[in-house]
């Protein structure tokens, strides 16, 4: 969940990481070409999240606890005991009744998109990142709430030096008003 909150990515794109996908030296994880909805590859710079680098960090723990443990290869970064998580729908339930959350994991591309755009970061490389190709797609995930607009005016208004109003004044009214 960690690892999606982050990047916005789909849920079976995480899924379907394998350690092959991920370079640590680099702290880089990558979708293939074909691997994602719209077919292109990308990448995603983990190792710039410390929050996120940890999340890879354990897994790596994790995985070579399972390996050790069981003699197998575990070529999946998210797995349980070795085995491919298909699906999460069922933990999923648990977690939001327990917490009294009515979400949905597709919501994390909502919640990346917008925080890469609130924290200064492109429209263009947000879109990259969560792999958005077209910006009309990426707006409908880039929402606007109350508290966006509360923000700004408040921005607005932090900024605003004084209360001088700009008056637009007609050039035909003007050039009277200076001539007499």
């Amino acid at each position: 969940v960690i690892f999606m909150y982050w990047t916005g990515w789909r849920r079976g794109e995480v899924l379907s990481r394998q350690w092959r996908h991920v370079d640590e030296a680099v702290g880089v994880i990558r979708l293939e070409h074909g691997e994602t909805k719209n077919g292109h590859p990308r990448d995603f710079p983990f190792g710039a999240s410390p929050e996120l680098a940890a999340v890879i960090e354990q897994q790596r723990r994790y995985t070579d606890e399972v390996q050790r443990r069981t003699g197998q290869l575990v070529p999946w970064l998210f797995h349980h005991e070795g085995k491919q998580i298909r699906s999460f729908r069922n933990a999923w339930k648990r977690a939001c009744k327990a917490t009294g959350l009515a979400r949905i994991p597709h919501d994390f591309r909502r919640t990346a998109a917008r925080n890469l755009v609130r924290k200064g970061v492109t429209e263009q490389v947000a879109m990259t990142l969560t792999g958005h190709l077209t910006r009309s797609v990426f707006d409908r995930y880039n929402i606007t709430t109350d508290r966006d607009r509360w923000e700004a005016v408040a921005k607005l208004a932090a900024g605003a030096p004084d209360r001088q109003v700009a008056v637009l004044l007609d050039p035909n009214r003007t050039q009277k008003a200076v001539g007499q």
